[in-house]
């Protein structure tokens, strides 16, 4: 059963292939490189052997007799040109067994590597599909719930209206019926703004950020410099990364103060949120983070956290804009 397997696999016969190509070529290619080499060392020492020699004279070539160690000098010049060939023989013999070992022996990832592509490029058309999904229930619930509500509420205050200063418990009931009407509607907007701000697709990140920080109860320092507006999934993700962070600080930092930077870097937003809280954030801990690196990886984005004990907090969000 093991050697079928092995007879199946296509690496068997590219193993099998570079163990011929091996024995075959590479040795007797080898084999002459020593031939060279020593033949070049035997030259190189001419003189030295027919001073050796003396007063004898030397056949170094048949029927070419070498009388003294001053008419070797010209052997001892091609034998320093063959080591000098030797040396490139070498370099091109070591750069083409390593081509051949890396193209028949390093692992073929085709299967691999297909599958990694349809699995990031399935995550992110699901990731567009939640995000249209989303844009739908915004507005549905902006032209359809929302729309009722307001209708709702005008048609309370008419009915007030009409039974004018009156102190019976029915005024009362449907005054407070109008309170409540309204305080949905408010809940609502604010559902609404938290699915998709209109201000992010209006006017981009850096109003986005900025209405949010306006909104915060922490005091934050909004600080973006971007030359353009960004690819819409790169806001997306980045300004809620940017309001999830800024909902963590306010819940478990302790801080008082946070400041939000983002900068467009070498086609990479940059995002820096710190706070001056107490620091030991702790993605197992539950505050968030794991989520916030799960959004970072479907735009193949990064997220640092440095937290030490006693502060301060700092998130660096990057994102490429490319992609």
């Amino acid at each position: 059963a093991w050697l079928r397997t092995r007879l199946r696999e296509r690496a068997t016969w590219r193993e099998l292939g570079y163990a011929v190509i091996l024995a075959v070529f590479f040795t007797g290619a080898n084999a002459g490189f020593v031939a060279l080499l020593g033949l070049s060392g035997i030259l190189l020492a001419t003189p030295v052997i027919v001073w050796a020699l003396a007063p004898e004279t030397v056949m170094i070539i048949p029927g070419h007799a070498i009388p003294g160690p001053w008419a070797a000098l010209p052997f001892c010049a091609v034998g320093l040109l063959g080591l000098v060939l030797c040396a490139y023989v070498a370099g091109l013999l070591a750069a083409a067994q390593v081509k051949v070992a890396f193209f028949l022996l390093s692992p073929r990832e085709e299967h691999s590597h297909s599958r990694v592509i349809e699995l990031t490029r399935s995550r992110i058309r699901l990731a567009d599909a939640f995000e249209a999904e989303r844009r739908r229930i915004e507005r549905d619930l902006h032209d359809g719930a929302q729309q009722q509500l307001v209708a709702l509420s005008m048609t309370l205050g008419l009915a007030q209206m009409e039974m004018g200063e009156s102190t019976s418990p029915a005024a009362e009931l449907v005054s407070r019926a109008r309170d409540e009407a309204r305080q949905a509607l408010d809940e609502l907007r604010r559902l609404v703004r938290g699915i998709h701000p209109q201000v992010l697709t209006d006017h981009g990140l850096a109003a986005a950020v900025a209405e949010v920080a306006l909104g915060h109860p922490l005091p934050i320092t909004v600080d973006f410099d971007l030359p353009h507006r960004l690819p819409g999934p790169v806001e997306t993700t980045a300004y809620f990364t940017v309001t999830e962070a800024l909902t963590n600080a306010a819940k478990h930092s302790g801080a008082s103060q946070v400041a939000v930077v983002g900068r467009y870097t070498n086609d990479r937003l940059i995002v820096v949120i710190t706070d001056d809280g107490h620091g030991g954030a702790d993605p197992a801990l539950g505050t968030g983070l794991s989520g916030l690196a799960d959004r970072m990886a479907i735009l193949k984005g990064r997220l640092v956290v440095s937290s030490p004990k006693g502060g301060p907090t700092q998130l660096r969000v990057e994102v490429p804009c490319s992609g």
